[in-house]
């Protein structure tokens, strides 16, 4: 098949730090590409890919996250050569699916955000505008009234994600991600300081977030129990969680999917997490890691982790959100669309 894939223009592909989206897109490019199919990738011109590269812009901004003009643009550049391909796959905000009924060729669109009541009313207006993939059932049923193609969960490369046993993991618990009060990095300082637990915390302070950072976690952080080591390079994030006993991932809203969980069981490290939105979709209770519904049952939780195998936690991900398990999906949805 002929393939646009089209990713968001502010982070590169793969991206060097944040960005979940991206390295979603990188996985899926590289597998398309690796079995055959004709794949071009509109993404920034530092972007690194097997595919044929398309770039609107030279080079990634993360700094202009959400300015409309760059996504309008970056999307143009896909839709202007939308007769060259079988089907654009859009990974972009809405600029993609506003335009899609401006060019014949099908476009499919992976549903990456939540859905708040307005963008659900924006894409009941562009309801038969695209095939929607949703990257969880629940995801799905927050907006059921699209045309959905299916849901296809997010993958991680497992095999290129290191590996910790229980005896080579160190004594210290992790909380990763944008630091905001929706990750809920409060319950986790909270949970390590009741337990008496180290706890490493990692991601980055985007400029909407500040606030919390500095009166909710930055008050916390004393370099000894409580670490914050910022935004941290793909190496670091190996590190991070392979090493980890356990990744508590205490979330305050409804996640539609949640990347780091597969990324920290990829690494044999279980996860301990609030069962809100996706999250009963990704963890398996008792597999690959608890889901609790308040600090008191994470605090308990932990005295349970050695009923969990860093190997099962591994295994689980290699089941059911391998790179290769997510192209399966994808090229389905292809296919079925390209049959009619």
């Amino acid at each position: 098949m002929k393939i646009a894939m089209l990713a968001p223009p502010w982070i590169k592909i793969p991206p060097a730090g944040y960005g979940g989206i991206e390295w979603v897109v990188h996985y899926l490019t590289e597998e398309l590409v690796k079995r055959g199919n004709d794949v071009t990738l509109f993404a920034t011109g530092d972007s690194t890919t097997t595919a044929k590269l398309e770039a609107a812009f030279d080079e990634q901004m993360p700094d202009r996250i959400g300015e409309t003009f760059y996504d309008v643009q970056q999307v143009a550049t896909c839709l202007r050569r939308a007769g060259e391909f079988d089907i654009i796959h859009d990974h972009s905000g809405f600029a993609g699916v506003a335009f899609a009924e401006l060019v014949d060729t099908p476009m499919v669109h992976t549903l990456h955000g939540p859905f708040t009541h307005d963008i659900c009313r924006f894409y009941q207006e562009f309801h038969d505008s695209a095939h929607y993939v949703s990257i969880s059932d629940y995801q799905r049923s927050c907006c059921p009234d699209l045309q959905h193609a299916g849901t296809v969960y997010n993958p991680v490369d497992v095999e290129g994600w290191p590996y910790r046993g229980r005896e080579e993991k160190e004594d210290y618990l992790l909380a990763f991600g944008r630091l905001c009060e929706d990750k809920g990095f409060h319950t986790a300082i909270e949970v390590a300081k009741r337990t008496g637990e180290k706890l490493v915390i990692a991601g980055a302070v985007q400029h909407q977030n500040r606030d919390y950072y500095e009166t909710v976690v930055k008050p916390h952080v004393d370099g000894e129990q409580i670490r914050f080591v910022g935004e941290v390079t793909l190496t670091e994030k190996w590190n991070l969680f392979s090493k980890a006993t356990a990744f508590l991932f205490p979330i305050q809203w409804p996640e539609p999917f949640g990347l780091v969980m597969i990324e920290s069981m990829a690494a044999g490290t279980p996860v301990i997490a609030f069962p809100e939105g996706s999250v009963p979709e990704v963890v398996e209770d008792g597999r690959s890691g608890f889901l609790v519904n308040n600090a008191d049952e994470m605090v308990a939780a932990l005295g349970r982790l050695d009923s969990l195998d860093p190997a099962a936690c591994r295994q689980y991900v290699q089941d059911k959100f391998s790179v290769s398990i997510c192209a399966d999906g994808y090229e389905k949805v292809y296919r079925n669309i390209l049959e009619g």
